[in-house]
């Protein structure tokens, strides 16, 4: 039995010993976003990023958002949920960051869709999709022209526009941007330039409304 509760013992250590260095590594990485992101302000809001909610409102919501992540597709929702019932006071900023496979001819896509003025119909489109294009290991972007058709756009310009300098130069900042201010995984939350790193719909909730009420 003494054996038993020694290797319990020596197991429960070993469990706290790798909890704490977890919780030091979060805090070194939070505070390492954080200083990339006071020292790259510029970074967070670009005058071509997609912006939904009332420009002048007061609290900022940056998303790098990947078309191709699951986890931005269930977020998608609430976020614009947020922004919706805030009464102009809650915006949200989108910057692209594909991290996933087939996820820049996403994006290129949703930008071309911009152009014609059918960016958030777009995204929910692709979103609504995304099990059929962005399967792991096969991902298909180019089905997302099958989604789109009927959104009142000019083909043969979007396709032209998608593959145009313009957009893949709109692209290279965004990931530009995603890397100096080092955010390594999607969806990645800024509000009013502070980055949410550990998140959920609570935080995301809360973080906004404080930040309203200021």
């Amino acid at each position: 039995m003494n054996k038993q509760w020694i290797v319990v013992a020596s197991v429960m250590a070993v469990v706290v010993a790798f909890i704490a260095g977890a919780v030091v590594f979060k805090g070194r990485e939070t505070q390492q976003v954080s200083q990339a992101a006071q020292s790259n302000s510029d970074a967070l809001v670009r005058a071509s990023s997609p912006v939904f909610g009332n420009p002048a409102a007061k609290v900022t919501i940056v998303e790098f958002f990947d078309p191709a992540c699951e986890t931005c597709r269930a977020f998608y929702p609430l976020v614009k949920t947020i922004v919706t019932s805030s009464f102009g006071q809650v915006r949200l900023v989108v910057r692209h960051a594909p991290l996933h496979q087939g996820s820049d001819t996403a994006v290129k896509i949703l930008e071309a869709a911009r152009l014609q003025g059918q960016y958030w119909p777009a995204v929910e489109r692709a979103l609504a999709g995304q099990p059929q294009w962005a399967a792991h290991g096969n991902a298909r972007p180019e089905l997302i022209w099958d989604l789109i058709t009927d959104l009142g756009l000019d083909m043969a310009k979007a396709r032209a526009d998608a593959d145009s300098p313009a957009v893949a130069q709109l692209l290279a900042q965004d990931i530009a941007d995603m890397k100096a201010l080092k955010v390594d995984r999607t969806p990645g939350f800024f509000v009013n330039g502070t980055p949410l790193r550990d998140f959920g719909e609570a935080q995301l909730r809360a973080w906004s409304t404080r930040r309203s009420r200021r």
